[in-house]
């Protein structure tokens, strides 16, 4: 039997310094006595570590508290200039892009409008989308730590392209993410858009303390995340969740309208099923989130037409939902995406109505929370997560090590954990 490792006081400095920064993200700004209570560390552990920390430019100074009994105390806080992080949401027409500092404060926002444009300037857009929220924070971008960018396609581990994605022009390169690290000069991952939105909804909306869930988005297109054990399941290729091309009863398959056409779920409850199905019960609206909504307040005002227009979607809606719960049989199932936000608690209990008629597991439905682009929401997060883990370990490496190796190696971790969703 091997004995277990003993801690080398590097090691339990290391963990002590990242305990009390994660205590300072959470509660912070705190005095010295009050981190060391938090922490469990003795005044002078505590007074060493933050010395520590405030030479590594982790921690500064933020004030005094005064009033209190005794001396003025100090306080402290996360330097939130000890790194910055980049989200990105690509669409057909636009990159919008967040920028948040270590302690995860929104310090800039931009949109680059991207109509038209064709293969072979995918850098060239993402610098572009880069540099305005850059300048708008006064950085420059070779000082972020992470950029996260969502799409509506994966990457396929195996070939290291962007798969179902047809509808993004110029991002089907060889070695998408490579590309884009060597011609931006900073940490790149890409990610699936919904996947990125399961992600907002573990850390901060209605999938909170749940480890096995589904994620249903619904808007012009239909998209899944699926999540068991608290892990992200992306599949063999990268495309575990594209139910939009799921065959389902009722709706044409690929083999019989060719596999870029509309077919499967997509066909069946996609965005401009939507609009057919509103309209044939004298329903309207420019686009279908704008459909649903009319629809509801239709219903609400009593119209029987649009009572029936609403439950005939959500049927549709449930046979997809069904043959995914009866296969994973998740804890809940977290509604997004605009024409399931815009049919709100009413379209929500259709739905679930019609999911608990056809399937023996019957998982609540619940709509998301998230405020704000959710794509947004969980591209930050990810980048935050690995931005925090390489940050706050940097404290105990050797002085040799260069920022663009540490870079290197926590991508390598990244690479190794990559499947995994904080709880």
């Amino acid at each position: 039997m091997s004995q277990p490792t003993p801690g080398t006081p590097s090691l339990l400095r290391a963990i002590n310094d990242r305990a009390a920064l994660m205590v300072l993200l959470e509660r912070g700004p705190l005095t010295r006595p009050e981190l060391g209570a938090l922490t469990g560390l003795s005044k002078p552990t505590a007074s060493q570590l933050l010395s520590r920390l405030q030479d590594a430019g982790l921690v500064v100074l933020d004030g005094i508290r005064e009033g209190l009994p005794g001396r003025t105390a100090e306080l402290y806080r996360i330097n939130p200039r000890a790194a910055h992080v980049a989200a990105l949401d690509v669409t057909p027409g636009r990159i919008d892009v967040a920028m948040a500092d270590i302690t995860g404060t929104v310090v800039a926002e931009h949109r680059l409008p991207t109509p038209g444009r064709t293969a072979g300037d995918v850098v060239e857009r993402v610098r572009a989308a880069l540099a305005g929220a850059c300048a708008d924070a006064r950085l420059d971008p070779a000082d972020l730590s992470r950029v996260v960018i969502g799409i509506g396609g994966a990457i396929d581990p195996s070939t290291g392209r962007l798969g179902y994605a047809a509808h993004i022009p110029g991002w089907h390169i060889p070695d998408l993410v490579g590309t884009l690290r060597d011609g931006i000069g900073v940490p790149v991952d890409v990610e699936n858009d919904v996947n990125l939105v399961a992600q907002a909804e573990q850390t901060r909306g209605a999938a909170q303390g749940h480890q096995d869930y589904v994620l249903l988005w619904a808007d012009e297109g239909l998209g899944s995340a699926l999540v068991l054990g608290g892990r992200l399941h992306r599949g063999a290729t990268g495309g575990a969740g594209e139910v939009g091309y799921m065959p389902v009863l009722g709706a044409p398959t690929a083999r019989d309208v060719a596999k870029r056409a509309d077919h499967g779920f997509q066909a069946l409850s996609g965005g401009p099923a939507v609009l057919r199905i509103l309209r044939s019960h004298g329903l309207r609206g420019a686009t279908p989130p704008t459909a649903v909504h009319n629809a509801v307040k239709a219903v609400e005002r009593g119209d029987a037409q649009a009572a029936m227009a609403l439950r005939e979607l959500a049927g549709r809606l449930a046979v997809g939902l069904a043959a995914i719960t009866a296969v994973v049989d998740p804890e809940i199932v977290v509604l997004s995406g605009g024409v399931l936000l815009s049919g709100g608690e009413v379209l929500r209990d259709l739905i679930e109505q019609e999911l608990h008629a056809l399937t023996i597991p019957r998982p609540p439905l619940r709509l998301s929370t998230v405020e704000g682009n959710p794509v947004l929401a969980g591209a930050l997060d990810l980048a935050l997560g690995i931005a925090r883990d390489e940050t706050f370990g940097a404290v105990h490496r050797p002085e040799t090590t260069s920022r663009r190796e540490a870079h290197d190696r926590t991508r390598g971790d990244h690479d190794r954990r990559h499947t995994s969703i904080p709880s």
